[in-house]
């Protein structure tokens, strides 16, 4: 099935999410760097161009694995320096392990069950896994042109994706894990909300 252009492309992917976040661009980043400490190592999931990477940890000198479906992505992220896999997360194969597990703004792409993927990433934790999630999202939106226009660009190669989460249905879904919950809370501007979770 073809991807939609914002995961052929790794500078229309980047133009698309500077302009989703406008200001808060930087700050969703941010919080997940200042997450993960110097020197530790890191699995990040459905990885895309890997900004997290070349763009906030690679000068904290961790041990960074990207993973996504994408060879075009994970090729740029190898070229970079760090290492990348092709990966299929939709796959029961056990994920490589880390001190941190980490997925951003992806989680939704395994709705209606994300449960079995949340739990692959506790399995191979050693520490932590971090999951930040969008809970305002134009696919949502009750504007159906702009909801068509979230929905139909958000193909990663499964076919378009309806489905958001909201901060009422991450939360619910989180219900789950309580026990491993260390933190919770809204970031960049209030559009995504981080979940920390103990391995």
């Amino acid at each position: 099935m073809r991807t939609s252009l914002i995961y052929r492309n790794a500078t229309v992917y980047e133009l698309l999410i500077r302009a989703l976040y406008g200001r808060h661009y930087t700050a969703r980043y941010r919080a997940i760097e200042a997450l993960v400490p110097d020197g530790a190592s890191v699995v990040d999931l459905c990885c895309g161009p890997a900004t997290l990477y070349t763009r906030y940890l690679r000068d904290k000198s961790v041990d960074y694995t990207g993973l996504d479906r994408n060879d075009k992505f994970v090729a740029q992220l190898t070229e970079a320096g760090g290492r990348g896999m092709v990966w299929n997360l939709n796959s029961d194969t056990p994920l490589p392990e880390a001190d941190y597990l980490v997925m951003q703004a992806s989680l939704y792409h395994f709705l209606p069950e994300p449960a079995p993927v949340l739990d692959r990433m506790l399995t191979a934790a050693r520490k932590q896994v971090i999951i930040a999630e969008p809970v305002r999202n134009i696919a949502s939106s009750d504007n159906r042109v702009l909801a068509a226009i979230g929905q139909r660009f958000t193909n990663a190669g499964d076919g378009a994706q309806a489905h958001r989460f909201t901060e009422e249905t991450l939360d619910e879904l989180f219900r789950g894990y309580e026990s491993r919950v260390v933190r919770q809370s809204l970031i960049a501007g209030g559009r995504e909300k981080l979940y920390v979770l103990d391995a």
